[in-house]
């Protein structure tokens, strides 16, 4: 692997921690961003990368990611994220964790973690036997501040779909309008719900291609292969997968008004946003939009800390910002004619002291 600050997406990282346990067979990358706002959190991934710089550039582009969320979140966090790289087969034991826990510990709380893509609550309760910068752990009650982030993220998401149809088709109903999802997992799935409620129409697809019909079968949706959800022609095309879709090949097979969704990181690269101007096609910032999840568990972790009570209310308050955030976002791109992602990257390098 080549050092890490010669990486294109390394922008001065504040620790870029790799740790390998022989016992276990634990390999991961710890990421820190920035801290100039708080300890670095972000989830951790648990994912089989064909090759290790992919892991790589998914902490350093996920950990950056995360800095600009939590900023323009309003929380007091920087950002970091963890890859644990995952063999062929998936193998994730109990000493990994208990590994991967003690490397977390060993950073005196500069980062923070919770889940990510393949990790669940039982694993970070793991994880928590290690150490305390651990947060996204189970409640007791459907109405306690924490546990599994994806809920609220979708919500989030939910929220911010709704401002983008308001603002690009001038529509404040969601009622008929056609949004393509890509993803029906955690967070794809629970804005799936909460569009169908509001009488959207939908398209599903994912990897799981029994996933996606199951779910449209439940809300009278429609599905369609994961490769050919990029092209349908829709109102509004939602990616809850994983990141960099939108490249020069995605983009042109783009039939749609609005791109807003969860997936972390979904400009490939930075001209990107750029083409998506180009054609006219509203993009709403990634760590904007989808920041639900990261509000829920750093709230959860704040409070434990302080030794608060958490109000879920609070939790629901602070998400329902994030379309005042987005319309900000979307009336200074009209204004200064920049892409709204460079708006949004502006706005939350200011606030990270960059």
């Amino acid at each position: 692997m080549t050092a890490f600050w010669t990486e294109p997406d390394y922008d001065d990282h504040e620790i870029v921690h790799f740790v390998r346990d022989r016992v276990s067979g634990l390999t991961a990358i710890i990421a820190v961003h920035s801290t100039h706002l708080g300890p670095g959190a972000g989830g951790t991934r648990f994912w089989h990368y064909a090759d290790p710089k992919d892991g790589l550039r998914d902490a350093l582009r996920l950990s950056r990611g995360m800095s600009y969320k939590n900023a323009m979140a309003g929380l007091p966090m920087g950002g970091g994220k963890a890859v644990i790289l995952a063999d062929r087969n998936r193998t994730k034991t109990p000493e990994m964790l208990a590994a991967f826990g003690r490397a977390i510990d060993g950073l005196g709380g500069k980062y923070v973690t919770a889940e990510d893509v393949g990790i669940s609550e039982a694993d970070m309760v793991a994880v928590a036997r290690e150490t305390e910068f651990v947060t996204g752990l189970p409640t007791e009650a459907s109405d306690d501040v924490g546990g599994d982030p994806g809920p609220f993220t979708a919500m989030g998401i939910f929220h911010g779909i709704k401002a983008a149809v308001a603002h690009k088709l001038r529509r404040e109903s969601l009622e008929g309008v056609h949004v393509a999802i890509q993803g029906t997992g955690s967070v794809g799935g629970g804005v799936a719900r909460l569009l169908a409620r509001d009488g959207a129409k939908l398209t599903l697809s994912d990897i799981d291609e029994e996933r996606a019909a199951a779910l449209a079968d439940q809300l009278g949706a429609d599905h369609v292969a994961s490769d050919a959800i990029m092209g349908v022609g829709c109102d509004v095309f939602s990616p809850n997968a994983l990141g960099a879709i939108l490249d020069d090949e995605g983009i042109a097979r783009l039939d749609c008004a609005i791109v807003a969704g969860g997936a972390n990181n979904q400009l490939a690269r930075a001209h990107h946003g750029a083409m998506l101007a180009a054609r006219d096609i509203l993009y709403a910032p990634d760590y904007v939009i989808n920041a639900g999840g990261i509000i829920s568990v750093a709230m959860e972790y704040l409070c434990r800390r302080h030794g608060d009570p958490c109000d879920i209310n609070e939790v629901r308050k602070r998400i329902a910002q994030i379309p005042t955030r987005l319309e900000q976002i979307w009336l200074e791109s009209e204004r200064s004619g920049e892409t709204s992602d460079r708006v949004a990257d502006a706005m939350a390098q200011k606030l990270i002291g960059r």
